[in-house]
């Protein structure tokens, strides 16, 4: 049997409220994954008729950058159209962003893009606090009746074939309570000629879709949002969490620049070993231990959540090329830039093959043929990304203390226990040392926090820029030494004082000279060597900015800190007034901004400004 098609969303929303009436319980997948134009009719038919129920269940609202502004448009208009141009905005976005859904539609999400709904307090409300791997069950707890997914069609045999492509995730688990019983919705498709066919469980039968939106007008290019750049402190921690993988094992990584970091530093290992070496020995305080120095000759078998697009260069290097079960690497969602789908695109079937979309459960559980994962997740190392933690070894990575979600838990929870359940598995936790807010250099590593994503007693490794902090099995004065030992130097005294007057380490404890310059200066020094061949580059794998765009990003940040402050921007103002003559590149970034023929008070001012920055 197959699904009926249609070319018309709108036709589409009325057959699918005659199927299932006007109480519509819909999933949509998690970023990349969502049927747009099926949503965007169905909210349209809701917000025409108040008798029709909509609840959205979803995660990961992708949205166009827009800026807030008049510098950040001017930048991001010629961006957002070369990149996103095309895609259809989610019909739902404005009214959840500004509160002004009407009763009979509501939207939850488990996990959101980072940072941007902290000011929309409806998102903030109707946010679902959940492990990735309970999102399903929650789905069939509220009555799912409708699934509405981005595939990838093909026609095998003369039959025709759809792939979940890019978020088999929580659609192959739904699909399995379907056929148990355990639940009664339609699996709507609409295709998109862009997204990869990925081999695999999410290769489904027509049958399997009870309708399918299929033309021209509705296809539209796939969301790619650009690669945020690799920073000093990022390769730093990259060096370090590379040191701990062992050749042989298992790798996980999250989504980010950090991830990215891990990734070219594993591929130095690789190509560039006696550089990787000496780099980081010059980036550690004392002797690595353990340090992982070799190349890679057994190879590393991927089990991620996010397939990020550093896995196909690790893939292309050699180093994920332990197979299980005929795959490198298993992962249950995709989401990154567009040379990214076109490199899954372009891929022969064989090789594409390797890399095996599953569901969420497979790789961020050991249930389920768990001798079988036991045996094939040996070493395992889950890499993932926090914004805080505290001396004693709490996480913080999706929430604020005053109960404000910046994201969401996703799988990191699910990640740090499995590596507590594997043999000779490890979390691996990254942050940042220090945040730059309001002209203010902040900690990340604090005494306490309000707010917890991974608890203490599941310390394990955290890695910052300084090194690696191991804490599993410590005590809490052990655990409280040694992140003192990664915390920058600037908030080590600080720290230490909490500590003692919590009672918490010795009193008479002091921290080691060897770890009292733990300064960016001395990161700096330390990756020179690497910076100087050209192997740390801002984006190592690519980017989508122009050469321009790149040189107007640090100076638009810096602008952009700047503004909170009167006195900064005076200053700014005045080192502008006296830049002298504009340069080349200078001229062909005010060109890019619209502002080398100011016309206007405003736009002089502003033209001023940005020569500042530019000749910083």
């Amino acid at each position: 049997m197959h699904p009926v098609r249609y070319e018309d969303p709108a036709a589409l929303a009325d057959a699918i409220i005659a199927a299932v009436g006007k109480t519509i319980v819909l999933a949509l997948p998690l970023g990349l994954g969502k049927a747009n134009h099926v949503v965007n009719a169905l909210f349209a038919r809701a917000m025409a008729d108040p008798s029709i129920t909509l609840r959205i269940f979803t995660a990961l609202t992708l949205e166009k950058p827009r800026g807030g502004s008049d510098l950040e448009r001017r930048f991001l208009g010629p961006i957002t159209e070369r990149l996103f141009g095309g895609y259809p905005d989610l019909a739902y976005v404005p009214g959840r962003r500004a509160g002004t859904l009407p009763t009979n539609i509501e939207v939850n999400e488990f996990f959101m893009l980072a940072g941007r709904w902290l000011a929309a307090p409806a998102a903030q409300q109707d946010y679902i606090s959940a492990n990735y791997t309970h999102a399903a069950r929650y789905v069939l707890d509220r009555g799912v009746n409708v699934v509405a997914q981005l595939v990838a069609p093909r026609t095998v045999d003369g039959e025709p074939r759809y792939s979940l492509s890019c978020n088999p995730d929580l659609t192959l688990d739904l699909l399995a309570a379907r056929d148990a019983g355990r639940a009664n919705f339609l699996l709507v498709g609409q295709t998109n000629a862009e997204l990869p066919f990925m081999i695999g469980d999410g290769d489904l039968p027509a049958r399997q879709f009870s309708h399918m939106l299929d033309s021209p007008a509705t296809q539209f290019p796939l969301f790619a949002p650009p690669k945020a750049a690799v920073s000093l402190t990022e390769y730093a921690i990259g060096f370090h969490a590379a040191r701990l993988i062992r050749d042989g094992g298992t790798l996980q990584i999250g989504i980010g620049s950090v991830g990215d970091a891990v990734c070219q530093a594993l591929i130095l290992r690789q190509r560039e070993n006696a550089l990787y070496r000496d780099t980081v020995m010059r980036l550690s305080a004392v002797p690595p231990e353990p340090f992982e120095a070799a190349p890679f000759t057994s190879g590393l078998y991927g089990a991620t959540e996010m397939l990020v697009d550093g896995f196909l260069d690790l893939m292309k290097h050699g180093i994920l090329s332990r197979e299980v079960d005929g795959a490198v690497v298993h992962a249950a969602f995709f989401l990154g830039p567009k040379a990214f789908y076109q490199a899954l695109r372009e891929m022969p079937d064989a090789a594409r093959a390797r890399i095996r979309m599953t569901p969420v459960g497979f790789v961020n559980e050991l249930f389920g043929d768990e001798a079988g994962k036991r045996r094939a997740r040996v070493d395992a190392r889950f890499v993932n990304n926090a914004m805080m933690a505290t001396l004693l070894g709490a996480v913080v990575s999706d929430g604020l203390e005053d109960g404000r979600i910046v994201s969401g838990v996703g799988g990191q929870y699910n990640f740090v226990a499995q590596a507590f359940a594997l043999e000779d598995a490890r979390s691996i936790i990254t942050l940042n040392a220090t945040r730059v807010d309001s002209h203010r250099t902040l900690s990340n590593i604090r005494w306490s926090y309000g707010h917890t994503t991974i608890p203490r007693h599941l310390r394990d490794i955290i890695v910052t820029e300084y090194g690696v902090a191991d804490l599993r099995g410590k005590t809490d004065g052990e655990c409280v030494a040694a992140m003192l030992q990664v915390t920058d130097s600037r908030f080590q005294e600080a720290l230490l004082r909490e500590a003692k007057a919590a009672g918490k380490i010795d009193a008479a404890y002091q921290i080691p000279a060897t770890y009292r310059d733990n300064t960016p200066a001395r990161i700096e020094r330390a990756l020179a060597p690497v910076r100087e061949r050209g192997l740390a580059p801002s984006f190592p794998f690519g980017t989508d900015f122009t050469p321009v765009e790149l040189r107007l990003i640090p100076a638009l940040t810096q602008l952009k800190a700047a503004s909170s402050s009167v006195a900064s921007l005076c200053r700014l103002f005045w080192r502008g007034l006296r830049a002298g003559t504009i340069s080349e590149s200078q001229a062909m970034c005010l060109e890019r901004l619209g502002l080398h023929d100011a016309a206007t008070i405003r736009d002089r001012i502003q033209r001023t400004l940005v020569r500042a920055v530019l000749a910083d």
